[in-house]
Formats: structure tokens, sequence, C-alpha cells
């Protein structure tokens, strides 16, 4: 019957299941018979077992990827951006990550609020409490408050909080911070023995109290002052007369006094009573500026040393920024600063600074190269190339005596190197400039390398046969002819707009150190007066201003 003779070479082929991939079924048999005699004996063998060797080893290559996965994804992706990439280019930014602290972010979304006399303090007190106009702050704020006994506190900013009366001084305070520096002048007791201190806060226990002074009874600062740059003034000291005091006024220069620590006692000022303390005139800060750094992957300034060091900043200093479209502006150094954009360098602005630029102008279709100097723009770009469509900037270099190559667009024409400084003299930041050749149709053009300063070889000390070869080189000093870091050239990409008159440049304003605070008079009584010692007689003259 049919079904025997299926049965029968089902068995056959069974003895041959091991040459196969999968299990031998009935349904295989079946397919198997159904086909013609003819077509069976034209059935390529070897075409057949050429495509079974290909299978083979496209599932060795499938296993392959299976058990390496994480090559697989990554190559996969790879072929998906060199496929498709150049048609989807690239909307996020890549940068990295910082870490951020709450405090340093925050807004500063409240007003602190202080009544000195009665000793209230918080971003809730009114006006009609008396309440008088500190400074802006977050509900993150910490703030110190110092009373004229010398006792403060570091705290958190509250809605209202009572800190005893007759308040000398209310600030934010900024842990970790040195250069906010206390100049003080104050009473030990109630003697007449007064001393003076420069010291800085920058860690302390929150809530804690905390002594100025020696900690004596009755001691009481007469003069204060907070420097957030270490400002050193000059006071003039008027002592109370009496018999046998010769000199009733003298001045005291707190930058002869060093900084130290909130703890120390200070120098003697006086052992007679003070009768009055007057700013002569207000100093200059006594520490040294910030070191500051650029970290370009998070685009911002630090003071960690993660980066590029742009260099030590005092008040009044600004960084300059330079991107690759021709444009620039500069800002302060303050740390919150972020230069987003595609940034060509940053350093720190330097007004007499002379740069060279090379740069395509879209309007008349040349290159053109100009030298001049960057100005102030406070947070505003302003483009220091043509802004006509199709403008951009070739390359910028920062070296005193730079030189750029002209390749010509004949073939036959060697290239040729041209002396900046010869070819276009130094002008203002909005001059066209002049075109990189006289004549001829320019390719490409580049900065080469500069011309090396010119040093004097000093004098040498011995025989005259070692005067005549002093062996040095052209630069005994070994410095590099680009100390600001500046790359000897950068590349451009777009255009910008230009905006800036280079005949007005302006001068940041010098902001000045926190004013000095002068406690209110206050009459003490005879009996007070009289615990003074070295105080004539017991003879009760006017009371101290302080």
């Amino acid at each position: 019957t049919w079904e025997e003779q299926l049965d029968d070479v089902f068995r056959q082929m069974k003895n041959y299941e091991d040459l196969f991939h999968r299990e031998i079924t009935m349904d295989d048999i079946l397919k198997l018979v159904e086909k013609p005699v003819r077509k069976i004996s034209k059935f390529d063998t070897k075409a057949i077992d050429e495509k079974i060797i290909a299978l083979e080893d496209q599932m060795k290559l499938v296993r392959d990827d299976i058990e390496h996965i994480d090559r697989f994804t990554i190559n996969w992706f790879k072929a998906l951006k060199k496929k498709y990439g150049k048609d989807y280019p690239r909307r996020t930014e890549l940068t990295g990550f910082e870490t951020i602290a709450a405090t340093k972010v925050v807004n500063n979304n409240a007003k602190l609020q202080a009544n000195l006399a009665e000793g209230f303090v918080g971003i809730g007190l009114k006006r009609d409490d008396g309440g008088e106009f500190i400074c802006d702050c977050s509900d993150l704020s910490e703030i110190i408050v110092i009373g004229k006994d010398g006792k403060y506190r570091i705290t958190k900013v509250e809605d209202k909080a009572f800190f005893g009366k007759d308040l000398l001084y209310v600030g934010l305070f900024n842990r970790g911070d040195s250069r906010t520096v206390y100049n003080v002048i104050y009473r030990v007791g109630k003697t007449s023995i007064y001393f003076a201190k420069r010291f800085a806060i920058t860690s302390v226990t929150r809530d804690k109290e905390y002594d100025i002074t020696t900690g004596e009874p009755g001691s009481k600062i007469v003069w204060f002052t907070a420097n957030h740059n270490g400002e050193a003034e000059t006071v003039r000291v008027q002592l109370r007369p009496k018999p046998k005091l010769k000199k009733t006024s003298f001045e005291y220069d707190f930058s002869e006094l060093g900084i130290k620590s909130k703890t120390a006692r200070g120098n003697l000022v006086s052992k007679n009573v003070i009768n009055r303390i007057t700013l002569k005139s207000k100093g200059v800060s006594t520490i040294a500026g910030k070191d500051i750094w650029y970290d370009a992957d998070i685009q911002k300034l630090n003071e960690d040393g993660h980066g590029q060091y742009l260099g030590q900043f005092e008040e009044g200093d600004k960084v300059l920024a330079v991107f690759k479209n021709g444009s620039f502006y500069t800002t302060s150094f303050d740390l919150v600063n972020k230069y987003q954009g595609d940034v060509l360098f940053i350093e720190k602005f330097d007004p007499d600074k002379t740069f060279t630029a090379l740069y395509w102008d879209g309007a008349v279709k040349s290159f053109y190269v100009k030298r001049f100097s960057f100005v102030l723009s406070d947070n505003t770009p302003v483009s220091f190339i043509s802004d006509a469509p199709k403008s951009y900037l070739v390359e910028l270099s920062g070296d005193k005596h730079p030189r750029y190559e002209v390749v010509w667009k004949l073939s036959d024409k060697e290239p040729e190197a041209i002396e900046a400084e010869a070819w276009i003299a130094k002008k203002g930041i909005a001059a066209k400039g002049k075109k990189c050749a006289e004549r001829g149709e320019v390719k490409t053009v580049r900065f080469i390398e500069p011309i090396p300063d010119e040093q004097e070889i000093p004098d040498q000390v011995g025989d005259d046969e070692n005067d005549s070869s002093s062996g040095l080189d052209n630069n005994p000093s070994g410095l590099d002819n680009n100390p600001s870091g500046l790359d000897s050239s950068h590349s451009g990409l777009d255009s910008s707009h230009s905006g800036l008159d280079p005949e007005s440049p302006s001068t940041p304003p010098v902001i000045p150190a926190t004013p000095p605070v002068i406690p209110a008079e206050e009459p003490e009584s005879p009996a007070d007066l009289d615990a003074v010692p070295d105080f004539p007689g017991g003879l009760f003259d006017e009371p101290t201003l302080f």
C-alpha cells in the first residue's frame, strides 16, 4: 500500500538523520515523494551543498553576534550613522556635568531686613517694624550677625529672629570665603586698652556664639568694616585729652596689620581712651587675586584647578571669550558665568594685546587680514569680521609677530609668506582690514611659524675672550612668545554682526568696599568712666563717642 511505501522511505531516511540540522518528519517524506522522478534526477546536489555551507557560515556569524551583543550593537549604530548621518546632523550638544550646590544656584528671591537697634533680623521683617534693607538673599542663605559687644553668630536666614539689641553688622555669609576680611578696633573690657585685628571667617559651627574680642565683660567694638576683597583702610584716631598726653590724635593704617585667625587678640592700638575714630582714606586690596580656570567640558569658570588656567584676577579684571563665528564678548570672572556656543578660546582680557585675524569677506569674495585689540563688551556679542552674508573666520592669532601663507589658485605659482606687521598696521576693531595679497587669485590662507622675539643679550662678566662669544640664543629666558596661553592660530566657522564703536571703549566702574560701620554714640555713666584707668582725678568729662 501507499502508506507502507511511505513508512519504508521514512525508515531509510532515518539512517541519515544525523546529517540534518533538525529531526526528519513525515511531512518531509510526503513532500519528497510528491516530486516527479525527472525533477529528482535533475536535482543539483553541488549547488545545494554550497547553499548549505553558506547558511552554516551565516549561522556562525549570528551566533557570534549574539555572544558579543555589545560589539554588535555598537557596530549597528555606527553603520546607521555612516548611512544616514549626513542627512540627519546632531541637534544636541556634547558636554560634561558639574556638581551643583543648591545654595550657589538658588535665586535671590528674598530681601534681608534688619532692625539693628531692636535686634531683629529676617526676610519677613517689614518697614513698619523698623526694618532696614541689607541685601538680596534666598531662603537657603546663611547670615552673619555681629553685636557691638563683639559677639557674633552664623545662622540660616529666617522669617524673623531676635539676636539681642544693639547689633553692629548683618550680612550674608559664604563658607570658605577667605577674601572677605573684617577690620576691627575693640576695647578690652572697661579698660582704656584698645586692640586692632584683621581676620576672615571661613568655617564656623552654625548657631554657635563666637567673640571677636578677648571676651572680657564690657568689651566693645569701636571700629568695624567688612571688606569683600580684603581692602585695608586708614583711620584717624582721636584720643581723650588728659595731662601729660602730648599727642591726642594719630593715623592707623590697617594695611600694615596682617590677616590672622578670628580668635587672635590683635595688635595694640592705644592705652589711652579713644574719643573718636574717623575714616581718612579707603584702602585697596591687600590679598592676592583669584586664580581662575576655565573648564571646557562644562563651559564654566572655577577656582578648583580644572581645565585651562586663565590667570590671577583682581577686582575689575575681565574675561575675554572669542567664538568661531567671528564674535566676542567680555565678562566678569564670576563663577556663575557660562560660555555657550562654539568657543574658539577664552583668556584674561588684555586691552593692549594685539590680535591678527584672517577671514573671508562674503561681500567681495576675498580673503582679508586685520590687526586689532579687543575692547570691552560686557556680555554683548560683537563681530570683529565682516557681517556680510557667507563671511567666516579662517584663523585668529595672538602672536606678537605673526606670519601667514598665501596659496594661489594657479598651481604653478609658489605659495607666498607675508609678515602681518609689515603688510597692515594695527587699527580699530571695527576696521575692515586689508586683502591678504595685492594681486592674484587666492585659494587659501593660513598662519605659519611666527617671527621670534628679539631679546637683548646681557653683558657677560669675565675675560675679553669670553666676552667675544656669549653663547646665548635669542631667547635666553626660555619664555614662550605667547604667555597668555593662546594658540598661534584659531580656526573659525560662521559670521556674525558688528555693533561696537571702537572709539568709545568704556572702563567698568570699580565697586567700592562695604562702607565702614561706625557704632552710634552711646553716653556712658560717670560710674563707668571712673572705672577707666588713667582718667585724671575722677573728673567727669565728655563721654566717648563709642
